[in-house]
């Protein structure tokens, strides 16, 4: 039986599992690098070991630091949640040797799906429909390039073009070296237009296998997941027969024991393997929500020897799942403190950060995942939209306003998605709401007159003969608050709350006030500005056509020198930021007038990174 488990991971789901540990009656140890120390999932353990270092390969992945700190701390089992080590044969293989129980399947299994050029042998052999593996000789584009030991995302690339082939190939092979410590990549078809959809499997060390249904994944950015359900709403009960079918036959094949997931391209009737993942998923709490179960606690029973029941309960509902991911419009991770995080509403919410945490450039920007389940899919979408449109979250640029255009888009709506989806379905631009700006500009000169030394009963910007209106100016607009706009009625005001009537209608803002930002929530969304200065500093002069950084990072490589001729699109230099690579591209035709880094040097949002003089000389 186990008594004390570590969890060989960080964030939210070493949260998830100290939380079943807990009900269990399981002690739980955290392990953290320094850029962790302060983080949540620290604080919520029983006990905790540190890890000294920041990067993940001199953390959290190094097997004997690690399966130390198990020692150390007196843990008799590990859990390795998902990402980092979590399929790793080995690790798998030391927590075995070291007399611990390992929550996981066995390292012959990993091994045998860890490596996706040997799953796909071994899936084509038990009858599994997948897509050919190809070569770097390949002639027909576009194609796929696959991290063999990972997921997520990382390692992957799509190539459309044949003279980006090499490039791509060898980008893949460093994302992938760095995020799980294997380089080794291979190449497939693309099929666009194709739904990623995936079966959750359990099964016992006495011969039972659950398939409990299959998840929809689709909406995908930069091949890592953004939106999931369960059940898939676009497939027929002839494919989710066959995927279920498919899924089980893998892991029987395997000698599979544990939590799993087989993931499969389905376009129509075409079904083809993609990946068997031998860990829990990120997305698996929409099958706990609709199956009723708790799969991190049935992980730990089958690890303990348990028998699961001859077959899974029947599925409930409909349940979605968005990931909250600290980034901005371009999908480019954001890091900061995170000021308030609050999520209102009948909704899960499986987080690694709150208020205060600090998002650095080191690990994955999730924030968190906000999960809904409801009797219907409608039911659920609804109550997931209300929750994101009022949750509060302030200090980071986030995905947020991209996930509310995903559940309100028509074609979403009406289960029509794919692994193309948002290519085609870019969000528009945010409307500013008028009266939240009003609101903002209301709680400033309210702020203002609570701030001030003498007089705090006179109305802000008070004279005895007014000549101008009061005026608020913000980088995102401008606004008259005194006198308020005609039709507009001011019920209360103070520095945290304004309540404005219109045509015989209130509405209630909530404000907060941070440096330099103003941040207004509302039941019909939340604004940030950016008060304007009255007296602005000078701003630092980059010279024209100056490259800058787009986020903290680390220059992974530099791919010119001063004097090279470049064209729009050309990669210049590449930042590795959050374990992904980010490509810094020529922004048009030019020469290279200078280059301000280095390969290895570490740089801040902003720095100049290189300058690119347009023309040809």
């Amino acid at each position: 039986m186990i008594t004390r488990l570590l969890v060989a991971n960080r964030g939210e789901i070493a949260r998830r599992v100290f939380r079943t540990c807990r009900s269990l009656g399981i002690e739980t140890v955290a392990v953290f690098s320094d850029a962790d120390a302060g983080s949540p999932h620290v604080a919520e353990a029983d006990y905790a070991v540190r890890l000294h270092g920041a990067k993940p390969a001199e953390t959290y992945l190094d097997i004997e630091r690690i399966v130390a700190a198990c020692q150390a701390a007196g843990a008799d089992a590990v859990h390795p949640g998902y990402g980092f080590l979590s399929e790793n044969a080995d690790f798998a293989q030391a927590v075995l040797d070291a007399g611990l129980v390992w929550v996981g399947p066995s390292p012959a299994s990993i091994a045998a799906m860890g490596s996706k050029i040997e799953a796909k042998r071994l899936m084509d052999e038990a009858g599994v429909p997948l897509l050919p593996s190809l070569t770097a000789a390949v002639t027909e584009f576009p194609v796929l390039v696959k991290a063999s030991a990972g997921g997520g995302g990382r390692g992957m690339r799509v190539v459309r073009d044949p003279a980006e082939l090499e490039r791509e190939i060898a980008s893949a092979r460093r994302e992938s070296e760095a995020a799980f410590g294997d380089g080794t990549v291979f190449l497939e078809p693309l099929l666009e237009g194709a739904r990623h959809v995936e079966v959750q499997i359990l099964a016992d060390r006495h011969g039972t296998v659950w398939a409990l249904g299959e998840r929809e994944c689709s909406i995908q950015r930069r091949h890592q997941k953004v939106v999931e359900e369960c059940p898939s709403p676009g497939i027929t009960q002839r494919v989710r027969d066959e995927l279920c079918e498919a899924a089980v036959r893998a892991a029987r094949t395997i000698g599979y024991v544990g939590a799993g997931t087989v993931e499969f391209l389905v376009k129509g009737d075409q079904v083809a393997f993609l990946e068997m993942n031998t860990r829990l998923q990120v997305e698996h709490p929409v099958t706990e929500l609709v199956y009723g179960v708790d799969l991190v606690r049935l992980q730990i029973e089958v690890a303990e020897g348990l028998a699961l029941p001859g077959s899974p309960p029947p599925p409930q509902g409909h349940a979605v799942e968005v990931r909250l991911y600290a980034e901005d419009e371009d999908y480019l991770p954001q890091t900061g403190i995170l000021r308030r995080f609050e999520v209102p509403g009948d909704v899960r919410v499986d987080s690694g950060v709150e208020a205060g945490s600090v998002v650095s450039a080191h690990y994955d920007a999730m924030l968190a995942k906000v999960i809904a389940h409801g009797s219907s899919r409608d039911e659920a979408v609804r109550k997931l939209t209300t929750a994101l449109r009022r949750a509060q979250i302030h200090g980071l640029t986030t995905n947020r306003d991209l996930l509310l255009s995903v559940l309100k888009n028509r074609d979403f709506r009406a289960g029509d998605t794919h692994t193309g989806f948002l290519d085609g379905h870019e969000p528009g631009l945010k409307h500013l709401d008028e009266l939240a700006v009003l609101a903002a500009a209301l709680a400033q000169a309210a702020a203002n007159r609570a701030a001030a030394p003498v007089l705090r009963s006179l109305p802000s910007g008070w004279r005895n003969v007014r000549s101008q209106p009061s005026r608020a100016v913000f980088d995102e607009a401008e606004v008259v608050y005194e006198p308020l706009p005609d039709g507009i009625e001011l019920v209360h005001a103070d520095p945290s709350r304004i309540v404005l009537e219109r045509g015989g209608v209130r509405h209630t803002f909530e404000i907060a006030h941070y440096d330099g930002k103003v941040c207004v929530d509302s039941p019909g969304g939340s604004v940030e500005l950016t008060p304007a200065p009255r007296l602005p500093e000078p701003v630092e002069q980059v010279a024209p056509g100056s490259l800058l950084a787009p986020m903290p990072g680390s220059v992974l490589r530099v791919e010119v020198e001063p004097g090279d001729r470049v064209t729009k699109g050309q990669a210049v230099l590449v930042l590795e930021a959050m374990k992904m690579e980010h490509q810094i591209a020529a922004p048009a035709d030019g020469v290279v007038s200078g280059v301000h880094v280095e390969k290895g040097q570490q740089v801040e949002a902003g720095a100049v990174l290189a300058i690119i003089r347009e023309g040809d000389s």
